[in-house]
């Protein structure tokens, strides 16, 4: 058998052209109900891709599935970040391996102020965000650091719930409708909040019904339509066309 020698530079082309985060041929369900069909995706570091569609295209079971929770159950496909594979994972290492999911329920712990749903986050192996730096960036959550975490608004669980991800080790951040029934000052302040994190490198994927905002802020969009990609492209492609729009997203 022949070798091959693969130089530096060569090596280094290959690197590059790796997507940071690659999701190929996804497949699946919820018992017997085929809902991710077939679904593929890159996202570059840093990058925000924008995961659209209308209701039940699929978006949120997308989701779960690259956090690699039991519902729904991944039958088939791949799934890579930084160069390791995800997919034979389960969720809590999938979770040590980098990728925090931020879901629609919040899932704020019961009996615990905002401060210990921070620190108990940081018990995992890992690195995450310090106190002081999410304080930081969440003045709201400094205000009621001693606040039971349940007891705070809508808003400021959906930030604490963002800031308890980023207190762990995070290389991809899965946000699952952060706007939900926010009041528009409150969509602003979490915004604001994904602009600075974007601004730190943080690659993220985000589902969001209000797709006009998630597209403004995120780099590329890809869109689904019952369970499958009806489209990837570029944020401004999407907000450019009325036609996918109107067809897809109903805007």
């Amino acid at each position: 058998m022949q070798s091959q020698v693969i130089t530096n530079s060569q090596a280094a082309s290959v690197e590059t052209t790796m997507p940071f985060f690659a999701v190929r041929d996804m497949h699946a369900y919820y018992g017997e109900s085929y809902i991710v069909q077939g679904v593929s995706l890159d996202v570059r570091k840093g990058e925000i891709l924008a995961l659209l569609g209308r209701n039940g295209a699929g978006k949120t079971s997308t989701l779960r599935a690259i956090a690699r929770t039991d519902d729904p159950q991944m039958r088939q496909g791949e799934i890579w970040l930084d160069g390791a594979p995800i997919h034979e994972m389960k969720a809590f290492q999938a979770a040590r391996a980098g990728i925090q999911l931020v879901p629609e329920d919040r899932r704020i712990i019961a009996g615990l102020t905002v401060e210990e749903n921070l620190m108990l986050a940081k018990v995992a192996p890992g690195n995450g965000w310090e106190l002081e730096q999410i304080y930081q960036s969440f003045p709201r959550l400094a205000e009621r650091r001693t606040q039971e975490g349940v007891t705070l608004s809508g808003g400021e669980q959906q930030m604490l719930a963002i800031a308890r991800a980023l207190a762990r080790d995070i290389k991809l951040l899965l946000l699952d409708e952060p706007y939900e029934g926010l009041a528009p000052v409150i969509v602003q302040e979490i915004e604001r909040i994904l602009h600075s994190i974007k601004g730190l490198g943080i690659t993220t994927i985000i589902v969001e019904q209000n797709a006009v905002a998630a597209l403004k802020l995120a780099d590329r969009a890809v869109i689904l339509d019952t369970g499958e990609v009806a489209f990837s492209g570029t944020a401004k492609e999407v907000l450019d066309n009325t036609e996918l729009r109107h067809e897809y997203l109903a805007i």
